[in-house]
Formats: structure tokens, C-alpha cells, sequence
């Protein structure tokens, strides 16, 4: 960072300032003094960019004040001034105790509240974030904490005690007391003690006074997880960082000082530290007023001396880019030019404002360009520079992604790692070429030979691409060489990891050069990319930074307290141990590029430099910063400066290009172009100027004294504006463009001046112009070929509207060109209107289906011809999204009927792809939806892959599953009523089946069927019905036994024995023996419970069981039936009891009622289903009923 003071106040009266505040929100500055003085200032920043050639941008200085009113109430002198943000108010208190708020009304200041209790002199005033409280610590040990509407919360005298400080925590729940013997002292926000930070180191002394706690309230996030917030600054000069109140390991920092005051940035990120301590200066030791910046872990980042006699105190401005200063009777405004971790490539700016996240801090790729970014997350980062294409990270390593603790990621303008190398030593500075990364540590620097896509090719696996130096070694190549030879690299030299004495500050490199910078001042040169030492030079200065140029003839240096020098690197590159001041040559010219002699560079310096920027194309050009100015230096000679406070991003083509990263970092998120300046050197300005205001001439001779591509180009365009060919070739000769030769060339044959403008405003970009000249000569082909070139077709429709300047074909190519403009950006809609008017289909498709317009789709099938490609493109798109038929009807048309086919399988269409094979004769279907159902039912997909079978018709094969089903089902022993179903369901798929297929249509015998199907199919065609009967049958007992109706359930019950394959046996004869035994049928019981007893599958313990029970049933009742109802077989005539279901005699079978399970004896009056084919004994007992007992379907009548 650069610091400098801007702009000085001076305070009426000479009237000493004690104490100094800074609103950061609306940019008020409060200053008290001696003699009750009390003022209220606004300074404000230029920063307008509003200038003659731009040449005021975003100026970072103090500029006018719109207010500076004089505050009266206080008598004494004014000792603590502080803001409340949040309701825009400042409290001021002076030595008499007299404390006074202050509110802004109507532009100015009043006094809102007045206390004056005279009671001690008031030592610190802290208002708390949210600014509801105020807490005011008098010197007497007094506390008083109020509100903000001048209500007393709460007061406390603290016995013994001499207070000098008092801060709230930021969550407002906490108070620190600073006393005068140094010791800190933790309360409550009610007042109540918690206890002393006793780990603050605290030495009796009178110097051991605390002059300011600062607490950071964290409300613009921190840069780091562990960042320390508190800090406790001595008036002997001892700095304390801490993390939190419990922290037991703070960092202790002696400033060297006698301190005044300090405070936090806005950020967190910066402690300014004032007062004085001893300088030398013009031969002698004397106390000077300075301020110094500490980051957060305590390192000393700037030190700058104030002038005057003693500094009180200092404030920082909101954006953290100013802070102010009471000295004496003076305000003095310092500026700050912060370091950045950024870089700029490929026309992106990589940038973090280092605000720690969740992820880890941002790192975001600004494309200036079409202004999109991309953003990558790393724990921290360390360093960063930039080369041709690629940017190199420096970051710390995540634990999770290796044991080495820092990495370094080489990254494309996208974000995107293209190569990477974990490192164990910590990166401070980093150096990139097109070739390798250079990064060092304090004693260590690395050399690494990254890959890129253009280069991998080139970087083997069997090269080292990777070697550690220590900084205090002299490398001198031969181990480089001995390693490259080594083809099993068994030779392997040891690191050297040792403290230096005089560790490495900064470092450079171009493809050839690296040089390293050292805190004695000393600079080593190392070639590359063999690494070998060539050269020390030795400079007065404590090294800061150091840049080389585009040739490698000559470095900048730049100190820590901004002063700039040259080294020259072209001179007696032999002489090994220079011992001069400038850079250690002797004589000769200085660089071969200009006419500076060795004295003249050793000579030259600037102050107050705190950027600088080399030309990437002339090596005598560098732009540099000096406070707001920029200066470019041609030779060692100063342009004239150009008001900037941007960051040079680059310096080509004359051109330098800017970035405001101030604002940029205000606001990481708000990237817009405004934010980008280009700026050019005087010699361009002047070329310029020259070419309009006096001629071709004197702009050539001008430029031939300052000879550069960028002006013989503006001199060529300037010259092929006025026609003058000969000026305009030899012009680009000079700047090698090649393709203007060629151009000047094609205009000599051209012989109208109005076509030769007009090709000129072309080449030249001046593409309306151009139009113009071909439109006035009535060329419209010509104005139509020109859009055509640029790729403007909008403007190509309306030329051709305009007059005959196209056929129809051109006239579609035209409109073929807008919908892809339009679909380029995703705008269907307009692309499907211009698609329509050149009627491409091909495109139009594409249109429809982005539009989820698929009925359109289906319908373009019809527009296209046969076996036409499109076809097959149409049936995918349908078929992606579930238009099965269409799909299938594009293909057919395209002629594929396996892809159909395929479709149908995929979308789950199984009849329509059984249909297309049999239609056209694929015989490996059956195949596929074999396999395909053998893994639905590996999968335990049983029911898909019954419909898989239902929906190919294969209703046999469904069937089968359905009674496995079924079976699995029954075992459970629940809720027969869906075994029922389930075989119902079966028993109408096979049904289904007969009836579908022709060769077993109809009536069949069993011979014919087995003739037909295998033993398998034919057992489950014949048997079809049997599971559902059975069912049926058994539902329907229980629910005649409930209904009392025991004749109906006995005589179902003695049917059910002809289902003993499906029913359990034990269930058939113990629902028979109840049945029988309430129906007093105890011959049909005794043969009921002599099954039972006979079961093979019951325990004994059943078994003993039955027969207890037989023996209680038996013992009261005789085994003989007391109802025997008979009926007549109408074949052979003789009775048969009702419940027979055949005839004893002649073995006729009696059909069962599916409505009340009795045996008809007689079918003549029976009804019959027309699906199951079942009967019911008369019409009359389905009158009343809408569906089959039995199959469910609808009721007709025969």
C-alpha cells in the first residue's frame, strides 16, 4: 500500500485539536479543540469523470467542503467527539464534563441534549452498533450508560479505579473498561463484572496508559476465519490484536511510538496507529508525528510522517481510502492507494476484495468485454499475476485435497485450472511467464514449468518441470544439466530450507530474466530457463517492488516509500559483484533503445510512486503513478500527466488501460464498463491533432521522430481517407499490416472515387458511411454484399425490400440467417416466424420442438418425402417425448421398421410393436419381450411385467403369472375375496386368448387343444375357471353360514371337495363339519371328520383334537342325516339326494349355481353368463343383480 498526504485544513484562531471523528456514512467530520472549538466539516471527493479527453477519472481526493459550520456550547476543551451512524448524531464532551448531543436538522447541526453534571472529566464515550445506548466513562471511575432518546439505563461508580477508555462489543451484550494502570476490565451490558483480561501483558509504568480500544463490529465481514477485532493500544506504543475476550494467545506488537490514538479501516483489514516516535532526519534523532498501519495479525504494512509538532488523533473515511488527522491546528487529509490481489489478461480482470465466505473469499474473472463473470472460491489467496492467456493463483491449500499447505493453480480467463502444483513453502510474491511460474518465500524461490493445452505436447513426463532454490545459493546450471541427462533421475540435489539473513522482498521475470529482490536492498539476476546466476546489484533502497520491460533491458524499482529508480540490465552483464548505488554497471550506453547514458539511469528517480506499468511493446515506455497523476516516461522523460487514480491493467498500442478498483472493490458484484478507462500517451493525443488540424505531412514527419506501429497505422487509415494511396502504403509498410498492403492494392485498380470511399469507410469500419456511398451510386448489391460480410441480415431484408437488389434465394438465405440469430439467443419464436418465410424445415423442426409445439412436429411427417433424413430426425424428437404411434409412423415412412419396432419396445407400446412384427415378419419380437419379462421378474417386478405381457397381447403368458400370483396369494391364508380377483383376472386373460386366437376359436375338444398348445397351455386353458370357483364357492359358504342359511352352506361346502388342488383340505371338511353338524346332517359330519382325522399334513395335536371333538359330537347324536331331500336326474331318472353334484347312477355331472352353489339337476330354465359361461338356476335370481356373481361382468340376458 501507498500512502500520501492530499490536502490540509487549517483551523481559525490557531486553536489546538485534541480529538477527531469520522461519519462513514455520510462522510462528516467532527473535530474538537481547545477553547470549546467544535466543528462540523464535509469534505468531498471529485468523482466525476467529466473532463476535456477524459482526463479526470474518478479522482481519490480531498477536493471542496460543503459544509464547515462552527458548533457553540462547550467552554473547556474539547476532548472526545463521537458518531451515532444510525440516527445520524455526534456526541461531543470537553473538560468540564459537559456533554452534548448534537442532530442535524435542515442542513445544519443543533444541540439536542445537554448534560452537564461538572462532576469529572470525561475519558471515553462509545455509542453501541445498533445505536440505542451510549456508555460515558468519566476519570473518576464513573460509568453512565443511556439511550439514544437521553434516558438514564443505568450508572455505576467503579471504587479505585481510573478509567481511559471504554468500547462495546459489536453484538452490544459486552463493555471494555481501559483503565489507566493498562488493565482491561470486562462488564455486562447491565453493568455487572465478569472479569479482568489478564493474558494483555500490562508493566507498572506511568507510559502503561491505554489510549484507545478499538473494537471492529464486523458488519463488512472479516479477512480471515481467525482474524483478530479488538485492539488495545498503549500510550507506550504496545499494540494488542485479539481475536475475542477468551483470547489466550494475542498478538503483542511494539509499535516504537508514543501513541496518540488508533483505529480499524472499515474493513477490518488495517489498524492506523498515531503519534510520535523517533526519526532521524537532516543528521539528527528528533520525535516526528507519524501514523503507521498494522494488518490485523500485526504486520507492518506503511509508515508516514506527519508534519507539525504533535498528532492528537485520526479517523478513517468510510471507504477506507482516506483517513484525517488532528495536528495542532490543522487537519491533514492522507489518501491511500491500497494493494490489491489482482491482475488483468485477456481483456479480464481477476479480483477478490479477500471477504471470507462460507466457501472460503471470492475470486472473480470480470470479462470486460460482454461483461459476464466467473467466480472461484479458495481459503485464501497469497498472490496472483497474470501472462498472455493464463493467470496464476497463489493460494492456500485445502487439508482435504493434500498434506502440502499451498498450492498454486495456473487458470485460464474462465476460471477454469488448467494445471496446478502443491508447494509446502508459503508463496508471498509470485512471477508468471508464458513458459513457467516463479513464486517465492522469504528464503525459497521455485521454478515451475506449468502446463497449458498449447504446450503440453511439449512438457513429457520424463522432464523435471519443477526446482526449489535457496536464495543465499549460486546456482549455476550444472545440476540442471546433470538431471536432464539422468534419464532414471536417481540424482536428485538436496533443499535447502534454512533461515536467510537477508530474505527475499519481491521479484520479476520475463522469458529470459529473473530477478530476485532482497531486504538489504541487493538484487540477484538469474537467466532463464536454466537457472544460473549472472549478476548482484546492489541498491540503497529497501526493495518493494520490481518490474522488467518487453526486451529485458532495463528494470524499474520501486521502494517502500515510493521512490522510483532504473537498473540497466544491458550493461556489463560480467561484472558479477556490482557495488554501485544505481545498478551496477559501469559505462556504455544504457539499453541499446534509447539514448540515456549509464549515469543518466543510475541518476534518474521519482517519489511518491505507487504503481508502475512497462510498455508490452516498446521497451523505452513506462507508465507510472505518482499520488492522482499519471506519467508516462518516453526515454526517462516525463509526458504530461494525466489526472487518473485507476490501476493500470496494460500499456500497448500507446494505449493504457485503467481499472477503478476502488470502486470495484466497494462493490464486487456492480462490474460495468464505466469502471474500465482507456487512456493514451501524448504522442498519440498529438498524432491525432496533427492529422486534423494541419496534415498528412507534418503528421508523417512527427511520426518518424517518434516512430511507433500505432501511429504509421493512424497515419495509413488518416491517408486512405483522403485518398492519398502512396502515404497510406508506405504507412503500413512501416507497421507490417500486411492485409492494408493488399487493400491499397485492390483500390489502385478502382477507379470511381465514391466506390474507392466507400470500400475505404468499409475497411475502416465505418460501415453506415460505407453504405451510404454505395446507396448514393445506386449500388444496392453492393450495400447488400457489405451487411452479407457483416452478418447483418436485418439491414440485408430491408436493402432488398428497398429495390431489386436479390433473387427469392438470397431473399431466404436472408431470413435463414435471422432465425439462427434468433435461436442463437434462445428466441424460438422469432426464429420459427423467419424459419417459416424460408421455408426450412429442417430448422422449423428444431422451432417446434423447443416450443413444445409437438403437434406440429407430427404434422411436418406429412411435408417431407419419403426415405427423407428429416424423417428419422421427426420420429426421435416424438418419440422423446411418449408420441408413440406418430414415431412410428415417421419411421415407417422413412423406411426403418426396426427402429419402429424399437421405439415401441422403449416406450413400453408392446401390441403395437408385436403388430409391426407380425406385419412385416420380425420373428425376433417374441425374444425381446421374453427377455425383456425375465428381467422384470429377476428384478421382483412381477406386475410389470404382467402388463408388459397384457400390452403384447400375450394374454396366455400374463395369464400364467397372474396364477402364480394368485397361488403366492392364497398361501397367506388373507383376504380371499383378492385371490379371487386375481383369478378372475387370469380366467378372463385366458378367455381373451381362446377367443383371439383362430386355431382353437370356438368350440374344442380336449384333443383338438392339445393338439394346438403344449400339455402346459392346454392344463391352463382347460382349468381357466377352476381357482376362481373355488374361491367363489368358499366365500359364498361362509357367508350362507353367517346368514343362518345352513342347507345352502352344507351343500357348497360338499362341492368345495372337488377343489382339494387348491383349497387347503383341512379348510374344505372342517367348513363341512360345521355346516353339516348345525344342518343336523350327521352322516355327512362322521364322513366330514373322518377326513379330517385321516390328513396326513395336520400335527397330532390337531389330530387328537378332531378326534376329542368327533367323540363330544358323536357321543350325543348318532352319524345319521335327519333331512333327505331328493331330486330326479333327468338322464337316467332315478333320485339322487340334492346335494349330489353327480348322479351315483349313470355319473352325470350337475353344474352349480353361481348364485346359491346348489347342484342343477336341470339347464333347461338355467341362465348363463355370456363371459364365464357359468349358470344360475333361473333368470329370476339375476334380476336383481347388475353383474355375474362369479367373473363380475355385465349381466345379459340369453
Amino acid at each position: 500500500m501507498f500512502v500520501y498526504l492530499s490536502k490540509k485544513i487549517a483551523i481559525p484562531n490557531n486553536f489546538r485539536l485534541n480529538c477527531i471523528a469520522w461519519n462513514q456514512k455520510e462522510g462528516y467530520v467532527a473535530v474538537g479543540g481547545e477553547d470549546g472549538l467544535l466543528k462540523v466539516l464535509r469534505v468531498d471527493s471529485n468523482t466525476s469523470g467529466s473532463n476535456s479527453g477524459g482526463k479526470s477519472r474518478n479522482i481519490t481526493t480531498a477536493s471542496n467542503l460543503s459544509m464547515n459550520q462552527t458548533l457553540e456550547g462547550h467552554s473547556g476543551h474539547v476532548q472526545v467527539v463521537t458518531w451515532n451512524e444510525q440516527h445520524q448524531k455526534f456526541t461531543s464532551s470537553d473538560e468540564n464534563g459537559v456533554i452534548i448531543v448534537w442532530m442535524l436538522y435542515k442542513g445544519s447541526w443543533y444541540d439536542e441534549m445537554i448534560n452537564n453534571c461538572n462532576k469529572s472529566v470525561v475519558k471515553g464515550m462509545a455509542w453501541s452498533l445498533d445505536g440505542l445506548k451510549i456508555c460515558i466513562v468519566y476519570e473518576d471511575g464513573s460509568v453512565i450508560v443511556g439511550s439514544v432518546d437521553g434516558n438514564r439505563i443505568w450508572g455505576k461508580d467503579l471504587k479505585g479505579v481510573s478509567l481511559a477508555a471504554v468500547q462495546w462489543s459489536p453484538d452490544g451484550k459486552l463493555l471494555l473498561f481501559g483503565l489507566k494502570n493498562g488493565e482491561v476490565h470486562l462488564y455486562d451490558n447491565q453493568g455487572v463484572f465478569l472479569t479482568k483480561l489478564s493474558m494483555i501483558p500490562v508493566n507498572s509504568g506511568e507510559n502503561e496508559t491505554i489510549v484507545a480500544l478499538q473494537w471492529y463490529d464486523g458488519r463488512n465481514g472479516y479477512v480471515a476465519l481467525d482474524c483478530p477485532t479488538l485492539g488495545i493500544c498503549y500510550r507506550n506504543g504496545r499494540v494488542v490484536f485479539m481475536r475475542n475476550t477468551n483470547d489466550d494467545n494475542p498478538i503483542v506488537l511494539e509499535t516504537g511510538m508514543t501513541a496518540a490514538w488508533c483505529c480499524w479501516n472499515s474493513y477490518g483489514s488495517l489498524l492506523a496507529v498515531t503519534g510520535t516516535m523517533p526519526l532521524l532526519g537532516n543528521g539528527e534523532t528528533k520525535d516526528t508525528n507519524v501514523i503507521q498501519f498494522y494488518s490485523p495479525f500485526g504486520k507492518h504494512m506503511r509508515t508516514l510522517r506527519i508534519p507539525g509538532r504533535e498528532v492528537t488523533c485520526c479517523a478513517w473515511e468510510g471507504g477506507s481510502l482516506r483517513v484525517a488527522l488532528s495536528v495542532d491546528s490543522h487537519i491533514y487529509f492522507a489518501n491511500i492507494r491500497l494493494d490489491y490481489k489482482w491482475t488483468y489478461f485477456s481483456k479480464t480482470v481477476v479480483y477478490t476484495n479477500e471477504r471470507i465466505g462460507n466457501d472460503g473469499i471470492s475470486i472473480t474473472f470480470w470479462n470486460t468485454v460482454n461483461n459476464t463473470c466467473c467466480t472461484k472460491y479458495a481459503r485464501a489467496l497469497i498472490a496472483i499475476d497474470s501472462c498472455g492467456e493464463h493467470c496464476v493463483l497463489a493460494v492456500k491449500n485445502d487439508p482435504a485435497q493434500g498434506s502440502e499447505q499451498f498450492a498454486l493453480l495456473v487458470c485460464n480467463s474462465i476460471a477454469t485450472p488448467i494445471d496446478s502444483k502443491f508447494i509446502n513453502f508459503e508463496p508471498l510474491w509470485v512471477s508468471m511467464t508464458n513458459n513457467v511460474v516463479i513464486t517465492a518465500s522469504k528464503n525459497n524461490f521455485l521454478v515451475w514449468s506449468y502446463r497449458t493445452p498449447r504446450n503440453a505436447a511439449f512438457n513429457t513426463g520424463k522432464i523435471k518441470r519443477e526446482k526449489i532454490y535457496h536464495v543465499d545459493e549460486t546456482p549455476t546450471g550444472v545440476t540442471e544439466v546433470i538431471q536432464d541427462l539422468d534419464k532414471d533421475r536417481s540424482f536428485e540435489a538436496p533443499i535447502n530450507t534454512k533461515a536467510s539473513m537477508d530474505p527475499i522482498c519481491c521479484l520479476s521475470a520475463t522469458e529470459n530474466v529473473l530477478l530476485v529482490g532482497r531486504e538489504s536492498g541487493m538484487i540477484q539476476r538469474y537467466s532463464l530457463p536454466q537457472v544460473t546466476i549472472t549478476n548482484r546489484y546492489n541498491t540503497a533502497c529497501k526493495l518493494y517492488k520490481i518490474s522488467i520491460n518487453c526486451d529485458s533491458s532495463r528494470a524499474s524499482i520501486m521502494d517502500t516509500s515510493g521512490l522510483l529508480t532504473m537498473l540497466d540490465l544491458e550493461g556489463d552483464s560480467n561484472n558479477y559483484d556490482s557495488k554501485d548505488d544505481g545498478d551496477g554497471n559501469g559505462n556504455g550506453n544504457g539499453n541499446g533503445n534509447g539514448n540515456e547514458s549509464v549515469d543518466d539511469i543510475k541518476k534518474f528517480e521519482r517519489k511518491d510512486v505507487w504503481a508502475m506499468c512497462w510498455a508490452q511493446d516498446n521497451p523505452t515506455l513506462l507508465a507510472i503513478m505518482e499520488k492522482t497523476r499519471m506519467y508516462v516516461l518516453r526515454e526517462l522523460d516525463p509526458e504530461e500527466p494525466i489526472s487518473c487514480s485507476g490501476y493500470i491493467c496494460s500499456f500497448q498500442d500507446l494505449e493504457i488501460r485503467c481499472v477503478l478498483l476502488d470502486d470495484l472493490m466497494q462493490k464486487p458484484e456492480d462490474t460495468r464498463n464505466e469502471l474500465i478507462v482507456d487512456l493514451e500517451v501524448k504522442s498519440l493525443r498529438d498524432t491525432r491533432e496533427l492529422l486534423v488540424k494541419v496534415g498528412l505531412k507534418e503528421a508523417q514527419n512527427f511520426i518518424q521522430d517518434n516512430p511507433h506501429p500505432r501511429l504509421w497505422r493512424l497515419l495509413g487509415e488518416s491517408a486512405l481517407k483522403k485518398l492519398d494511396l502512396e502515404t497510406a502504403e508506405n504507412a503500413m509498410v512501416r507497421c507490417t499490416d500486411y492485409l492494408g498492403i493488399q487493400f491499397i492494392k485492390r483500390l489502385q485498380n478502382v477507379h470511381n472515387d465514391q466506390l474507392k470511399k466507400a470500400e475505404v469507410a468499409a475497411y475502416l469500419g465505418n460501415y453506415d458511411e460505407a453504405e451510404k456511398f454505395y446507396l448514393d451510386m445506386d449500388r444496392t448489391d453492393l450495400a447488400i454484399s457489405l451487411r452479407q460480410k457483416l452478418g447483418d441480415y436485418f439491414r440485408v431484408v430491408q436493402l432488398m425490400k428497398m429495390g431489386i437488389g436479390g433473387s427469392d434465394k438470397q431473399m431466404e438465405h436472408a431470413y435463414n440467417k435471422i432465425g439462427e440469430y434468433y435461436a442463437e439467443r434462445q428466441n424460438w419464436e422469432g426464429a420459427k416466424e423467419y424459419y417459416e418465410k424460408s421455408r426450412n424445415l429442417e430448422k422449423l423442426l428444431e422451432c417446434y420442438y423447443k416450443l413444445e409445439d409437438f403437434v406440429q412436429v407430427a404434422e411436418t411427417v406429412q411435408q417431407l418425402p419419403d426415405k427423407s433424413p428429416l424423417l428419422k430426425r421427426v420420429a426421435r424428437m416424438l418419440a422423446s417425448v411418449g408420441m408413440c404411434s406418430q414415431a412410428v409412423a415417421a419411421y415407417i415412412k422413412y423406411g426403418d421398421v426396426k427402429l419402429a419396432v424399437d421405439t415401441c419396445v422403449r416406450l413400453n407400446h408392446w401390441d403395437q410393436a408385436v403388430e409391426l412384427a407380425k406385419t412385416y415378419k420380425m420373428a425376433q419380437i417374441g425374444e425381446l419381450l421374453n427377455k425383456y419379462a425375465n428381467h422384470l421378474l429377476s428384478n421382483g417386478k412381477r406386475l410389470q411385467a404382467i402388463e408388459l405381457y397384457k400390452k403384447a397381447n400375450y394374454n396366455l403368458e400374463a395369464a400364467k403369472l397372474l396364477l402364480q400370483l394368485a397361488e403366492e396369494h392364497a398361501s397367506f391364508r388373507k383376504n380371499p375375496l383378492r385371490v379371487k380377483k386375481i383369478y378372475v383376472l387370469a380366467a378372463l386373460l385366458i378367455e381373451e386368448h381362446v377367443n383371439s386366437t383362430p386355431a382353437i376359436k370356438g368350440t374344442r375338444s380336449n384333443i383338438v387343444m392339445g393338439l394346438v398348445e403344449n400339455n402346459e397351455d392346454s392344463r391352463v386353458i382347460e382349468n381357466a375357471w377352476r381357482g376362481a370357483e373355488a374361491y367363489h364357492f368358499l366365500l359364498m359358504a361362509h357367508r350362507q353360514i353367517y346368514a343362518g342359511n345352513f342347507d345352502a352352506a352344507m351343500k357348497i361346502a360338499l362341492r368345495l371337495r372337488e377343489y382339494e388342488d387348491i383349497l387347503a383340505p383341512e379348510d374344505i371338511y372342517c367348513l363341512l363339519a360345521l355346516s353339516s353338524a348345525v344342518h343336523r346332517s350327521f352322516a355327512v359330519c362322521s364322513k366330514a371328520f373322518i377326513k379330517l382325522e385321516s390328513l396326513e399334513v395336520i400335527p397330532e395335536t390337531t389330530r387328537e383334537e378332531y378326534e376329542n371333538l368327533a367323540l363330544d359330537v358323536f357321543t350325543k347324536h348318532s352319524p345319521r342325516d335327519v333331512r333327505n331331500s331328493k331330486a330326479e336326474c333327468t338322464n337316467c331318472e332315478s333320485l339322487v339326494p340334492d346335494w349330489c353334484v353327480a348322479c351315483p347312477s349313470c355319473s352325470t355331472r350337475f353344474p352349480a349355481c353361481i348364485v346359491s352353489g346348489k347342484p342343477l339337476m336341470d339347464l333347461g330354465n338355467a341362465w348363463t353368463c355370456t363371459v364365464c359361461k357359468h349358470h344360475v338356476a333361473t333368470e329370476r335370481d339375476v334380476v336383481n343383480i347388475n353383474a355375474c356373481p362369479l367373473c363380475h361382468s355385465t349381466v345379459t340376458y340369453m
